[in-house]
């Protein structure tokens, strides 16, 4: 009886040191997401052809948006209400940025990518890059992004993507400020960023 009490203290010792690590890896990650610029350093291009870096969205406050090019109802609604939201809130356009970043570089070169959101709004820009830098850079700013063919007895065949449809709030210094989700209040959604140019 006593080999299985001291057991047990053990176990409950190992399990409240476990614990109190993730409790504090939890703390360090949210600490790191407040205080510092969100995302990871990365070197792409603009829908221009243009090098652009993490530093673009510490200049100003930030709408940042992942999406891509073949989307059928997500990303061309979301770059609809971010233009109307982005006039409403800034219509000189000089106070905050706004960026799509594709999560399918393989179709979305920067000409293609111009095209597009260009066709709806001239206030955000897109950014593109190599496959592989590209979902470096989605991966680290904590974006879900999959490939899902379209026929799944055909996997080489035609696809679509599955990503995060909400758009991220940065910062004046590109730090972590909220999310518009998909579908979002309008109303709500403009408090948001109106509150955003306040902090």
């Amino acid at each position: 009886m006593k080999t299985i009490r001291i057991v047990l203290w053990i176990a409950v010792a190992l399990m409240a040191g476990v614990l109190g690590w993730l409790t504090l890896e939890m703390t360090r990650s949210t600490k790191e997401i407040a205080e510092g610029p969100f995302g990871v350093p990365f070197q792409l291009v603009s829908q221009t052809g243009a090098p652009i870096t993490e530093k673009a969205f510490q200049e100003r406050p930030t709408a940042l948006f992942f999406g891509f090019t073949h989307c059928p109802e997500v990303c061309p609604t979301t770059l609809f209400e971010m233009n109307g939201w982005l006039h409403q809130v800034d219509p000189d356009g000089t106070k905050l940025n706004a960026y799509f970043v594709t999560v399918d570089p393989e179709r979305d070169a920067p000409d293609t990518l111009k095209q597009y959101i260009t066709n709806v709004t001239d206030r955000v820009v897109g950014i593109s890059g190599p496959v592989d830098k590209v979902g470096e850079m989605v991966k680290g700013f904590r974006v879900y992004a999959r490939k899902v063919p379209v026929d799944e007895k055909d996997p080489n065949g035609d696809y679509t993507m599955d990503h995060t449809a909400s758009v991220f709030l940065l910062n004046h210094g590109g730090r972590f400020a909220g999310t518009i989700a998909y579908g979002e209040n309008p109303e709500t959604a403009v408090k948001k960023l109106e509150n955003l140019l306040k902090g």
